[in-house]
């Protein structure tokens, strides 16, 4: 028998201590003495308490059993799964702080990306932020929980870096994958202040990227909010940021694909199968290695909850 938490079995031993001390120190016996116990006692008491003290600590002990998740080894199980790593782009400009969309851009594109994460398989994901320059958040990586706490934390108030540059994000995530012979980055952007996007065309062909975008902003636009109010130009005028709809060109002629947001949640799953469908020829086969062990935690937890019923439960006769 294997046990995946052998650590709580280290406390099976308190659980005997635990025994001794209650025993040692019984509840009926320090109020009552013996003779006056025994005449109000149930018949056969002194015999049950005893019982009932073994009972309470080997249910504790079942429980303990139980907890620590005992399992039977089963057979091995190799499977043959294809994956291709992704990379994610997290436009973190002051842009992203419009509230536009609720609560604002940056919190809404966290969300999609909970989403995206949760309509993966198998890819390996790794984040960058980008400004002007890129940030690595994650390297490639299939711990998804890791991810969501990264990307939980990141703000735009880490950055002191304004505007913002794709083409140095393509850079960054090129030399990640660099290895990969077509590459796949999903970018969360209300498209930068660019109308035109040859430059970044040119490189993510040359370099067998393809680009899918998931745009977080309105036509309509919006302000951004700051300490002192909300973001003015230089001339003292209301910066207002709308949708950059001129980014959509990078995504379909480097063979991605593009998604304006919306508050569906199948949006993101379209573009997690397009991706899909356009690297299932591409995808790196990997062989992964499932063990079929069998749990067997119930039959512990049963045996202490019948412990428990019997210790606490019994029905006694009082003496006439």
């Amino acid at each position: 028998m294997n046990f995946y938490y052998k650590e709580i079995l280290l406390f099976i031993p308190f659980a005997f201590i635990l025994f001794f001390f209650v025993k040692k120190y019984s509840f009926n016996q320090n109020i009552f003495s013996k003779r006056v116990l025994k005449s109000i006692a149930p018949i056969g008491f002194e015999k049950f308490s005893i019982y009932k003290e073994y009972f309470l600590a080997f249910s504790l002990i079942f429980a303990l059993l139980a907890l620590s998740r005992p399992y039977i080894k089963g057979k091995e199980i190799k499977v043959n799964t294809k994956s291709f790593d992704v990379i994610v782009g997290f436009d973190i400009s002051n842009s992203m702080l419009c509230n536009d969309i609720y609560p604002n851009r940056l919190s809404f594109a966290k969300q999609k990306f909970y989403q995206f994460l949760k309509d993966l398989k198998t890819q390996k994901v790794g984040v960058l932020g980008f400004t002007s320059q890129a940030f690595l958040i994650a390297p490639p990586t299939t711990d998804y929980e890791s991810l969501k706490f990264l990307v939980k934390n990141m703000q735009t108030g880490y950055i002191s870096l304004k505007g913002t540059n794709i083409l140095n994000f393509l850079k960054s995530a090129n030399s990640i994958l660099k290895n990969s012979p077509k590459k796949a980055v999903i970018l969360f952007t209300d498209g930068g202040d660019k109308k035109d996007y040859s430059n970044e065309i040119a490189f993510a062909k040359t370099h067998n990227i393809k680009v899918y975008i998931y745009t977080i902003a309105t036509k309509k636009g919006g302000v951004i909010k700051t300490e002192n109010g909300v973001l003015k130009d230089k001339n003292g005028d209301i910066v207002v940021v709308k949708l950059n709809p001129a980014i959509k060109n990078l995504a379909l002629k480097s063979g991605g694909a593009y998604e304006e947001y919306s508050l569906k949640n199948n949006d993101i799953k379209s573009l997690v199968n397009i991706m899909n469908e356009n690297f299932k020829n591409l995808a790196t086969k990997k062989e992964k290695v499932i063990k079929n062990n069998r749990e067997i935690f119930y039959i512990p937890l049963l045996l202490s909850i019948l412990l428990f019923f019997m210790a606490n439960f019994s029905i006694n006769w009082r003496k006439s």
